[in-house]
């Protein structure tokens, strides 16, 4: 038994070499293909940006004077999408003190949860609750001295 242990253990180490081999060269791709596509990307960017400075002083007459977002050229087409609006917060807790002395309590959301946390402390008192299921399983776990990873079972 002691053997078997001590084998999975060396495999393991084994298997992390390999790994660790494998993300390197896959790095060293990765980087090759990045460093290639840098000047197809920055000539994109300028084109596009060029195409955009374009577009905006002719929209007008590109979109029907504004009744589409959008204009087809014999090559492609250019749209204007709308972002939807979102609401960023800089201080969560100050935009919450200031809407409850405003009044603005509509806009504060009282998220109900279940805790969990103390069910675990007390199955007893939950375990004739209708769909509540308290579980355990047990794992066996081989560790081989000299290992960092676990192999499960």
């Amino acid at each position: 038994m002691n053997e078997a242990i001590a084998r999975i253990g060396l495999l393991q180490r084994e298997r992390a070499r390999i790994q660790a081999d494998m993300n390197d060269e896959l790095a060293k791709v990765r980087l090759r293909f990045e460093e290639a596509a840098t000047p197809l990307n920055e000539q994109i960017a300028a084109l596009t940006q060029g195409v955009h400075t374009w577009c905006e002083a002719h929209r007008s007459e590109l979109t029907g004077n504004g009744k589409t977002k959008f204009h087809d050229f014999a090559a492609g087409e250019i749209k204007w999408r709308m972002r939807p609006p979102r609401v960023m917060l800089h201080s969560v807790e100050t935009v919450l003190e200031v809407l409850k002395r405003l009044g603005l309590t509509r806009f504060i959301r009282v998220k109900e949860q279940v805790n969990k946390e103390a069910m675990l402390a007390e199955p007893d008192v939950v375990a004739g609750v209708a769909g509540v299921k308290i579980e355990q399983s047990e794992d066996f776990v081989v560790v081989p001295f000299g290992s960092k990873l676990e192999e499960v079972a």
